[in-house]
């Protein structure tokens, strides 16, 4: 599970964020409390997966957007990527 941050420069702007997940890269918007809602709403209709349309692959997702917001989320996220990693090597 290839997940990654970047940072590019766009003239005198905060810089652009952007979230890879498995080889595809997605722009979030530049305000953070968008970001968050973002997050919040993904994970929210995630727990609604049993209705038609939302789906339990939301929450992941959302928990991915706010890892980029939130140390607890992000320190956790690193750990499972550490962790993915370490099993996918074989030794």
């Amino acid at each position: 599970m290839g997940t990654e941050i970047e940072m590019t420069a766009a003239g005198d702007d905060a810089p652009a964020r952007k979230i890879t997940v498995f080889g595809r890269e997605f722009t979030m918007p530049r305000s953070r409390g968008l970001r968050i809602a973002i997050g919040v709403v993904l994970i929210l209709g995630g727990i609604l997966g049993f209705l038609p349309i939302l789906g339990f692959w939301m929450i992941p997702i959302g928990l991915l957007v706010l890892s980029y917001e939130f140390a607890m989320v992000r320190r956790h996220r690193r750990r499972f990527v550490v962790w993915w990693e370490r099993r996918r090597r074989p030794d």
